[in-house]
């Protein structure tokens, strides 16, 4: 069976475009539509940073190949972790809803650091609520499938390759 291959490099640096382009979505959302980002939008970004630094390394470097496939994967999965953990915080009932913290600032500066953390990745309050949705899914929603879609892409690139000649 003869399967398309693309050339994994291209893949890779593919992926790394995808990850700025919704890295520059994020910044629009905050600073053209006013969108102010909760401690899990931070904690996404900063995993779509990480996985488009992966992307960006796996296409400059030009080997290792599976070794990058394997942590472009893991690190959008994580992703998709936190991902879910929000748009599980915006379906709680509202009484369920954890108690809204201190603004981000404050708690950097007066917060250790393993609370920050914990903050970052956990949620508050304000990440249950819903600013803004597109066809009916908020930002959460929408992130956690493009942390699907860059975590099957980064896997795809395992089995992505030169094609090796076969004995006879």
């Amino acid at each position: 069976m003869n399967i398309a291959k693309f050339n994994p490099r291209i893949c890779f640096l593919l992926g790394f475009v995808a990850c700025a382009s919704l890295l520059g979505v994020g910044a629009y959302l905050q600073f053209v539509e006013e969108l102010e980002p909760c401690p899990l939008c931070i904690s996404q970004r900063l995993a779509i940073l990480a996985t488009g630094v992966v992307f960006l390394l796996a296409g400059l470097h030009n080997r290792g190949r599976k070794v990058y496939a394997v942590v472009s994967a893991v690190t959008a999965l994580s992703g998709a972790s936190i991902s879910a953990r929000h748009v599980w915080l915006q379906h709680l009932p509202p009484e369920e809803v954890p108690e809204c913290s201190p603004g981000l600032e404050y708690v950097f500066q007066h917060f250790p650091l393993a609370d920050t953390i914990k903050l970052m990745l956990t949620g508050t309050g304000e990440c249950a609520k819903v600013d803004w949705t597109l066809l009916g899914f908020s930002i959460p929603a929408w992130t956690l499938l493009a942390f699907l879609l860059l975590a099957t892409w980064g896997g795809l690139q395992f089995v992505n390759g030169e094609e090796q000649p076969e004995n006879e």
